[in-house]
């Protein structure tokens, strides 16, 4: 009976009661702390019914994922999906790409690309942080990203390992973040790029994060106005750790741009303030990004 229900609820109101959406994660195929079998069985642990990953610049986990879930018989609907770093002026913007096909040859030689550029930003920021006394730095951020793309996490857990900082926040204000010893700018594709590449997959751009780009609300809206030019679909609007007024006025900000609506934790690693599935639902009268493959064959494997 409370199947037939969720058809008669508001699609928002009805994901918050029926069906629980995480829709960004992350694997140690890139900066997550978890294998890809943890991440399932967590998911499967939180109660979430649909859940992707979406790994930076690589859909490594997705094969295993499908895999894993099959043999287990986890009662879990994967969302194939990507997070792709790109620039517009001087930010690094994420996209989220969802229910992606990861063979398409438009998305796999754009991360090939992705993949080439990280592994470049990585040996420059080894040898910036080796001048500055890390001798070796590099090697251990290496070790820490095994067979994973290096990231700055990985750099950042390497020197919390060393005893320069108790934390990622205190790590990057240190050495990572901009204009600091370690920093390295950017050469990622371009939004449209991204974009693109996406669509070419078949599937839905999702603007990652939009709240965590320290920038003003002027720039904010400029952002939103190049992205839906670029042909964005939609933008997250609901996070765990998040001010219910700034997921209110994200919600407003996609009506008024014609977004649809995401919602993902971002989860990386267990804490005690973010926890997949925890605190996600979408403000009154927004529409999920899912309606667009509701109902499609083969959409949710």
């Amino acid at each position: 009976m409370l199947y037939l229900y969720k058809h008669l609820l508001p699609l928002n109101l009805s994901s918050f009661l029926l069906i629980k959406y995480d829709l960004h994660s992350h694997t140690t195929h890139s900066d997550g702390h978890l294998t890809v079998e943890q991440l399932l069985n967590r998911a499967v642990e939180k109660n979430i019914d649909v859940f992707a990953i979406t790994d930076h610049d690589t859909v490594a986990a997705i094969t295993p994922a499908k895999a894993f879930i099959e043999t287990e018989n986890l009662p879990l609907k994967l969302i194939s999906g990507v997070e792709i770093s790109t620039k517009w002026e001087s930010f690094e913007i994420h996209i989220v790409g969802l229910n992606i096909d990861i063979n398409n040859n438009a998305l796999t030689s754009l991360l090939s690309a992705q993949q080439q550029k990280r592994d470049e930003r990585a040996i420059e920021i080894g040898k910036r942080l080796a001048k500055n006394g890390f001798d070796g730095i590099y090697e251990q951020a290496k070790a820490l990203a095994e067979n994973a793309q290096i990231t700055r996490a990985h750099f950042a857990r390497a020197l919390i390992e060393r005893g320069v900082a108790k934390n990622f926040p205190g790590v990057f204000k240190k050495y990572l973040g901009r204009s600091k010893t370690g920093y390295v700018p950017s050469n990622w594709c371009d939004m449209q790029t991204a974009i693109s590449a996406i669509h070419a997959a078949g599937g839905v751009a999702v603007l990652a994060h939009p709240g965590r780009y320290q920038m003003s609300n002027k720039w904010l809206r400029k952002l939103l106005v190049q992205y839906k030019s670029d042909g964005g679909d939609a933008m997250e609007v609901a996070q765990p750790q998040q001010a219910p007024t700034e997921r209110q006025f994200l919600g407003q900000l996609s009506q008024e741009y014609g977004l649809l609506c995401s919602q993902g934790s971002d989860f990386h690693f267990p804490t005690s303030y973010l926890e997949l599935g925890k605190n996600l639902y979408l403000p009154k009268d927004c529409q999920g990004v899912w309606q667009v493959w509701e109902g499609q064959e083969g959409a949710l494997s």
